[in-house]
């Protein structure tokens, strides 16, 4: 019988964040796959735990994976783990679990904190829904490209950012999105020196035109707004569906929501076929 891999969340600065579970499936497991070795190392030491360090990042190779995924075969448990947060988002662990799912191995998750849902707590921003858009690309043309692509997006967006980068971005961010756009500035979540900005992206550009940043950022930006009487592609869908559950035909659905909110009808039918 194979073994298992478990995907392994540790605190993302505070370490009293860890938890009992997490602590026993690192100590439990028989080899331990770390991003960078040294910064788990030090976890492990913190927590006086013993076991044996798997290097596994961003440039490792197909075969270095496979040869992880065939100790799984054989019957060890083996534990994956990034820097600071949950593995496998944005990260190589990813690569891991996508052989093991290929090749029928056990993989279960052993939760901890995320910084990512705890900046989208602490913006103060009404969230139903976000999207993770990690770091920008470093490229100013590809950037823009990026930030283009997002312009029209409703959902709040939440970026990584480094203090080095910190103005370029929003430099960029409020020229493509408007510096009325509300933003949360979060850094150092957790640790010591943790602070939330709470402004606009004009506010956010002005208070670091005279401020240095400092520590690793999380940024939530506020999606677009839907001017007035302006009806969203998802909201005209559910009105498409609500005609078919009464009876109307597809077609027909998508041609009265489509007289009724200005959108165009094969735009309807087209992502009702999607969806």
């Amino acid at each position: 019988m194979s073994g298992i891999l478990y995907i392994v969340g540790t605190p993302i600065g505070n370490l009293d964040d860890i938890t009992l579970r997490q602590l026993r499936t690192l100590e439990e497991a028989d080899f331990i796959c770390a991003e960078d070795t040294r910064v788990t190392l030090k976890l492990l030491n913190h927590f006086e735990i013993k076991n044996r360090l798997i290097s596994f990042h961003e440039h490792s190779s197909h075969a270095e994976a496979q040869r992880i995924v065939e100790r799984l075969i054989s019957g060890e448990n083996g534990a994956v783990v990034t820097d600071a947060g949950m593995p496998c988002i944005s990260d190589p662990g990813q690569v891991l679990v996508e052989l093991c799912a290929e090749q029928g191995i056990d993989v279960r998750v052993v939760p901890g904190p995320t910084a990512v849902a705890s900046a989208a707590a602490l913006s103060g921003m009404k969230i139903s829904r976000f999207t993770f858009e990690g770091f920008l690309p470093v490229q100013k043309k590809e950037r823009r490209e990026r930030l283009e692509l997002l312009r029209n997006e409703t959902a709040v967006m939440i970026f990584y950012e480094a203090p080095h980068k910190l103005r370029s971005t929003l430099d960029d961010l409020a020229e493509v999105f408007g510096g009325e756009r509300r933003i949360a500035l979060c850094r150092e979540l957790t640790k010591l020196h943790e602070e939330t900005l709470r402004t606009d992206l004009a506010g956010a550009v002005s208070h670091f035109a005279e401020n240095e940043p400092r520590g690793e950022f999380v940024l939530v930006v506020e999606g677009r707004k839907e001017p007035a009487g302006e009806v969203s592609l998802e909201a005209a869908l559910e009105q498409v569906r609500a005609l078919i559950e009464m009876g109307e035909k597809p077609t027909d659905a998508c041609k009265a929501v489509a007289k009724e909110t200005g959108l165009k009808k094969g735009e309807l039918y087209s992502a009702l076929q999607d969806r």
